[in-house]
């Protein structure tokens, strides 16, 4: 179960505020940021968050490459223009949280959660995502193409316009999701799992994609 509140947290207790800027390569374990921005340039690339609280935050064109997060909560933190690319994740949580144009790709995911967050132009082209749970959430015009997604699931979730090209789907879930919009990659559905209302929604562009012609005289 994730957490909706910070007091919540097994480790809330052992957070202590973080000031002033961040650093590349930087150590921060039972750090709480809250209600920082940090735009412009602004690097932490390399850095490690352990048992970590981010709430309220503006990340605006920084670079935190190659990172990683490690059983890190955040919640109401806008990431826009960030560079999360090659980016490590376990065990973490991001609740109404807002992601745009937000390079993820490359990156490996296991075990997050997403809630109520809306991804907008999100490229997660080549990353690995694990037991990825995406719930309540918009995701317009994400990018999952080549990515590999291994019991990923989507309930209560609106895709518009995902891309899917030449995705590698392992029992991903879409059956909870309450729209399916794609904008390619019908032909990598293959190892999802969707409903049979679903299926007839789809049913459209799998023909075209297959090349099939459905004529009824």
């Amino acid at each position: 179960m994730v957490p909706d509140e910070l007091a919540d947290l097994p480790y809330a207790d052992l957070l202590r505020p973080h000031t002033g800027p961040l650093t590349v390569e930087g150590d921060y374990d039972t750090v709480h940021f809250d209600g920082l921005t940090y735009q412009d340039g602004e690097a932490a690339n390399g850095s490690r968050f352990l048992e970590s609280a981010v709430t309220d935050c503006l990340f605006a064109d920084t670079n935190l490459r190659r990172t990683r997060f490690n059983d890190v909560w955040a919640s109401g933190t806008r990431f826009t223009g960030v560079s999360l690319a090659e980016t490590d994740w376990l065990d973490s949580s991001l609740t109404g949280c807002s992601l745009a144009g937000v390079e993820f790709f490359g990156a490996v995911l296991r075990r997050v959660v997403l809630r109520r967050c809306k991804l907008d132009s999100v490229n997660l082209r080549g990353a690995a995502l694990h037991d990825v749970v995406f719930e309540d959430c918009v995701l317009r015009d994400v990018d999952f193409g080549e990515a590999k997604l291994a019991g990923v699931t989507f309930p209560g979730s609106r895709l518009e316009r995902a891309r899917f090209g030449r995705a590698t789907l392992a029992k991903a879930d879409l059956r909870g999701a309450v729209a399916i919009d794609l904008a390619d990659g019908y032909d990598s559905l293959r190892g999802a799992v969707i409903s049979s209302s679903q299926l007839l929604d789809l049913a459209p562009a799998l023909a075209a994609t297959l090349g099939i012609t459905v004529a009824d005289r």
